[in-house]
């Protein structure tokens, strides 16, 4: 975990070949909530991507590296006061090549708070 204490999984569950029901909680007291922003604590959109990477690799069992990212949309603001659970769906498909393709969605309630699509490359 490149962010100690940053997150905890709840849940991992399998839910088919390549589809992956994620729970995390997020801890609000960490220290990067106390510089983005003060007083209006924001989870920074790295920090979602390198959530996902980390639990690609725990389910892939690899190292990865980001090769590329397409379809970014962060759709709604994480405040980590208001909330800490989130429902993440991830779409593993292996490529040829030692590549990993991902397709997520994450969620806080019913409301989509980011979709991506990344590329991994195994190292």
């Amino acid at each position: 975990m490149l962010l100690k204490d940053f997150y905890k999984i709840t849940s991992l569950e399998k839910k088919d070949a390549q589809q992956y029901s994620i729970v995390i909680l997020i801890n609000e007291k960490h220290e990067v909530f106390k510089g983005h922003f003060p007083g209006n604590p924001i989870m920074p959109g790295v920090c979602m991507m390198q959530i996902i990477k980390e639990l690609t690799e725990q389910i892939t069992e690899s190292s990865l590296i980001m090769e590329s990212l397409s379809n970014v949309k962060f759709m709604a603001l994480i405040n980590p006061e208001v909330l800490q659970e989130l429902h993440l769906v991830l779409d593993v498909i292996t490529m040829d090549d030692d590549k990993i393709k991902v397709k997520n969605t994450t969620y806080f309630g019913e409301t989509v708070a980011l979709k991506l699509v990344s590329v991994y490359k195994k190292i």
